[in-house]
């Protein structure tokens, strides 16, 4: 079975989660995804499993777990409307710090399968995701080995638990893949999230991308399929050197 669906005792109860195998058979390291905004939807299982074949077992939870039942949602529809009275609620259960208190649940978890190889992991994030596996990290600095973020937004805030105060902390290596003209990310926050993942020695690399903030996503009206191609290179790429 190369996708199955879970449930994981979390922090704050029952997550619901999914988990991919190649479909070709085999196991590989461990890979969680911590999605964007719009919650679990066909076009982020699919997301899930392309990771997988190139040779993953790749962990999505549900971080609106604490939220319980909702959608899925059609991004195109969400985005005609007012999206954040749609999705805010959501939004308002989970967090950067609160995300990170489920890491050694989903650790535990991935720990129990057979098709893992090796002890480290690796966290891959899209736009909201992207503070979330960036605490998760820095939360266990000793099993996460990488980090790929993509399109993520408010990396470097004045938030008590905005991503760059957690640079002391990571081990992980880092690619940061940004949008141009990004209004979640513009150019003085990167500067503000590499000075702090330089004074901390972060291994790092960052990339900006000829597309508009959230160009991986294929279900949203500004995904950008020659740049998500270019994306997921260098996601599989990543990867495969750090964590095989």
């Amino acid at each position: 079975m190369t996708h199955e669906t879970v449930t994981i005792d979390a922090s704050d109860g029952k997550c619901p989660a999914h988990v991919f195998t190649p479909a070709e058979g085999g196991g590989g390291p461990a890979v969680v995804m911590y999605m964007d905004a719009g919650g679990i939807r066909p076009a982020v299982l699919g997301m899930g499993q392309r990771l997988a074949d190139a040779g993953f077992v790749v962990l999505l939870p549900d971080p609106f777990y604490r939220y319980g039942s909702y959608g899925p949602f059609d991004p195109v529809e969400v985005f005609k409307g007012d999206f954040r009275a749609i999705l805010g609620p959501l939004m308002a259960t989970t967090g950067n710090r609160v995300s990170a208190r489920d890491t050694d649940a989903f650790l535990a978890y991935l720990d129990g399968r057979n098709e893992i190889v090796g002890s480290k992991v690796g966290a891959v994030d899209f736009c909201m995701g992207g503070g979330m596996a960036i605490a998760a990290a820095a939360n266990r600095a000793d099993r996460f080995a990488a980090v790929a973020s993509f399109h993520g937004g408010n990396l470097a805030t004045e938030a008590a638990d905005s991503p760059h105060t957690y640079a002391p902390d990571l081990q992980a290596a880092i690619y940061i893949a940004a949008a141009q003209d990004d209004t979640s990310y513009p150019p003085d926050m990167a500067i503000r999230l590499e000075e702090a993942l330089d004074g901390a020695g972060v291994e790092y690399s960052t990339d900006t991308y000829a597309a508009a903030h959230g160009w991986m996503m294929p279900d949203f009206p500004i995904y950008d399929a020659r740049e998500a191609e270019r994306g997921w290179a260098e996601m599989i790429g990543f990867f495969e050197r750090v964590l095989k």
